[in-house]
């Protein structure tokens, strides 16, 4: 099939409520497994917090929106959105074997509210490496969040009610202003979530190793094809490389890669202006400051916590430099980005700068690409039937890219 086909195909066949979905007349399974978050006890909300056998008070600055109706929807207390400990993730597979002997973790962008535009990439991906493509969402997006935030009326009320609040916000959708709302009120929400889905990708490695995950072999290969803003978590997650869980996996980047303070997001569809403006003033202007009220997020971000000072290192591109390039050249050989020449986003620069170094010396191959048809970050493949010709080959020759890298 073209891209357009299938993406329609799919679009139309893939339903998170049924446990499986045999597609292309049986050929393939879309298999829907059940998760249950050990970890969401890390995020907000809870009275007080328990680590390293030291016990922490409730995030100091955790505080109410000043609008009721944005504080009933969305505000709500982190640790107890049912929809972010509870979930279904998605496993595209082959029927033979029964156990996937490889995998690949696809993680997607900020802000995204269905896996749509994801499906083609996991059959492509699948058909061209043979291996189980495995759709996990990151906390607080797609189906771990409340149906609430995706119902279009009511979010175009809030946006109504948040432009009146803040009249020179720039970029605010109907779309956006879930996620820009919440971190706007609470910026940390941006590492709490991360650190959640980071141990929650751990927890599903160790399900695998362990013998129990009822479709990937204890001893498959498991490598990851990760998105934007799920490039910088992976990034995190391949530097720290918790309990050697990840010293063999290799990561694909898809139009990610760079520090965060050198991405774009203020975009209709990821965040708006005023969510952008606080959380850089939190983790790039005053997180010293922060951290001297805030122990429970010094602790994270010191030593007791590796993740955390990685995570602090892939922050702000002027500071940590020789523990992030010291970390990336660790993983180099399994680490490939293909980034693309007009992303406002996402720019491709930022991404040489960040994985080839300040002095460029640093070996990870950074494939620049650029499409003869109109793209965004957002949509690097387009649906509009004047280019699908073009569109097919360059989402095939991306794909078989990724494919021989994953392989």
């Amino acid at each position: 099939m073209a891209y357009k086909d299938d993406f329609y195909y799919l679009k139309n066949e893939f339903d998170l409520e049924k446990d499986s979905i045999e597609i292309y007349n049986g050929k393939y399974k879309i298999h829907n497994l059940m998760f249950e978050s050990e970890n969401f006890k890390i995020l907000p909300g809870e009275s007080s917090y328990q680590d390293h056998e030291l016990t922490f008070p409730q995030t100091p600055d955790y505080q109410n929106a000043i609008s009721p109706e944005i504080n009933e929807i969305l505000n709500l207390a982190d640790s107890k959105v049912h929809e972010n400990r509870f979930f279904k993730y998605s496993i595209f597979k082959p029927p033979i074997p029964k156990k996937a002997k490889g995998a690949i973790i696809l993680f997607h962008g900020l802000n995204e509210k269905n896996w749509d535009k994801y499906l083609v990439w996991a059959k492509t991906l699948m058909e061209k490496t043979g291996k189980a493509i495995i759709l996990f969402p990151i906390a607080f997006h797609i189906n771990r969040a409340p149906k609430d935030w995706s119902h279009i009326r009511t979010m175009n009320d809030l946006k109504y009610v948040r432009e009146g609040l803040f009249p020179a916000v720039v970029g605010s959708s109907f779309a956006n202003v879930a996620v820009s709302t919440r971190l706007h009120i609470l910026p940390q929400r941006f590492f709490w979530s991360g650190v959640q889905t980071f141990y929650d990708v751990i927890q599903l490695f160790k399900e695998v190793r362990s013998g129990v995950h009822p479709l990937i072999s204890d001893d498959a290969s498991i490598d990851f094809f990760a998105y934007s803003i799920g490039a910088f978590l992976m990034e995190v997650l391949m530097m720290d490389s918790p309990g050697g869980f990840l010293d063999k996996s290799r990561l694909f980047i898809f139009c990610g890669g760079p520090v965060f303070n050198r991405m774009s997001p203020v975009n209709k569809t990821i965040l708006d202006s005023e969510a952008n403006i606080a959380i850089y003033s939190f983790f790039i202007e005053h997180l010293e400051n922060y951290l001297k009220t805030d122990s429970r997020l010094a602790h994270y971000f010191s030593w007791q916590h590796p993740e955390g000072m990685v995570f602090r290192s892939m922050i702000d591109y002027n500071k940590m430099i020789e523990l992030r390039e010291e970390k990336i050249r660790a993983i180099s050989d399994r680490l490939m980005a293909l980034v693309l020449k007009k992303d406002t986003v996402v720019p491709y620069y930022e991404v040489l700068n960040t994985l080839q170094g300040t002095e460029r010396n640093l070996p990870v191959e950074v494939k620049i690409m650029d499409f003869d048809f109109p793209y965004t970050h957002e949509n690097p493949f387009p649906l509009s039937d004047k280019y699908q010709g073009e569109v097919n080959r360059k989402i095939d020759e991306v794909f078989e890219i990724a494919a021989n890298f994953l392989r």
